[in-house]
């Protein structure tokens, strides 16, 4: 019995720390496993929507073609993206020509006819709006990020300003209003429109991206404070207290 024990306490430790190294390398290898997704993940989910949306294109775009202008015709492969070329050169040349007083005319002619269809009419209109307010160069739409406090007090939810509230909903609201949509997670497609009081909406320093980021991730991705460092507070100089033989 005393031999046993003896044989049990003189039993060296598996490693620094009692951790075996069997188990220190199925770490490591767990942690290089993980480093390698978040790596490659991103990178590689990129490049496949990507290359998804310009198979997509081309194989709309390609069969309008006509055959003797594909490089199929001349050459034993075809050309990725040339049908995304296509569409992006096409819609230049379709402003350019809208912008001219030719372009203007023909496009108020199409929208009168328009305008004559009952429910074509309605579509467009809206469509045309938020088109407009989104990618117009003066618009303020969908660049301001907000904190609003929803849905209760206390609890805070992040948004997107698209401007200043006008028309009716302004009329019949003491208070000047602001219009703030307040995105889902994880799809910001989705959500509601708030009409909110502007003292109520607290304004942020971040992008727009930052944020939309921040919402799709749930708030994994949570970018950093761009704003300047407060100043800080000034320390008035106390007074040195005078000892009593000197005080007259």
């Amino acid at each position: 019995m005393k031999d046993e024990k003896a044989q049990e306490g003189t039993e060296t430790p598996a490693g620094p720390g009692g951790v075996k190294p069997r188990l220190r390398l199925l770490t490591r290898l767990r942690n290089h496993f993980l480093t390698g997704i978040i790596v490659t993940a991103p990178l590689s989910i990129t490049l496949y929507i990507s290359w998804q949306f310009i198979s997509w294109v081309d194989d709309t775009v390609t069969p309008l073609i006509p055959v003797a202008y594909r490089p199929q015709t001349y050459l034993p492969f075809g050309i990725p993206g040339l049908g995304l070329v296509v569409v992006i050169v096409g819609l230049m040349v379709i402003g350019a020509l809208a912008t001219g007083m030719a372009g203007r005319s023909v496009v108020r002619v199409g929208e009168r006819m328009l305008n004559r269809m009952p429910v074509v009419r309605n579509i467009y209109g809206a469509l045309k709006q938020i088109f407009e307010a989104v990618f117009a160069q003066k618009s303020q739409a969908f660049r301001q990020v907000v904190l609003i406090e929803y849905p209760r007090r206390g609890s805070w939810a992040m948004g997107f300003a698209t401007g200043t509230t006008r028309g009716e909903v302004q009329n019949v609201i003491e208070d000047e209003v602001v219009n703030v949509f307040l995105p889902t997670t994880p799809n910001p497609t989705s959500g509601y429109l708030l009409f909110l009081p502007r003292r109520d909406v607290t304004f942020l320093a971040m992008s727009v991206e930052d944020g939309i980021k921040m919402v799709i991730s749930g708030g994994v991705v949570t970018p950093p404070d761009t704003r300047l460092p407060p100043p800080r507070p000034k320390v008035a100089a106390t007074a040195r207290a005078l000892p009593e033989d000197e005080v007259a």
